[in-house]
């Protein structure tokens, strides 16, 4: 009897160090990268509709604009506003393609679980890659 209840017992609530243990595969990957990119891309709309209005309104604020990613914004260096610019490109990219796919996959009802693992490692290699090309451009690689 004693261990039928200690089967019954849960063990606790699941610690973040547990959860890191799990094997996940590609797609579930991608379905928690699209999560989080979709929070980062909520909380920093603040500064990229700062951004779009900088780089529109006039060419005197297109000069702050610029001026942004060459000298900074107040106290925070330029390199701290390009590499929060190049982690909003790679979520934007990856909200956007996860998005895409996901649209695919219920437009198509392509569920199984070989298209899942293709589709999921088309949407990280598209993402890196134009996050890498996009980054170089914006550090003036070419």
């Amino acid at each position: 009897m004693a261990d039928a209840k200690a089967m019954k017992e849960r063990p606790g609530p699941m610690r973040f160090a547990d959860a890191t243990q799990y094997y996940l595969p590609p797609a579930g990957i991608v379905s928690i990268l699209h999560r989080i990119s979709g929070i980062l891309l909520a909380l920093f709309l603040p500064f990229l509709v700062w951004l779009f209005d900088k780089s529109l309104s006039s060419e005197i604020t297109f000069e702050e604009f610029r001026g942004a990613y060459i000298a900074g914004i107040g106290w925070v260096p330029a390199i701290i506003v390009k590499l929060l610019t190049l982690v909003l490109m790679w979520a934007f990219l990856q909200h956007l393609f996860a998005g895409l796919r996901h649209l695919y996959m219920d437009v198509t009802h392509a569920t199984s679980k070989e298209f899942g693992r293709q589709s999921a490692l088309a949407v990280l290699a598209a993402s890196l890659l134009l996050t890498v090309l996009l980054g170089a451009k914006l550090f003036g690689l070419y």
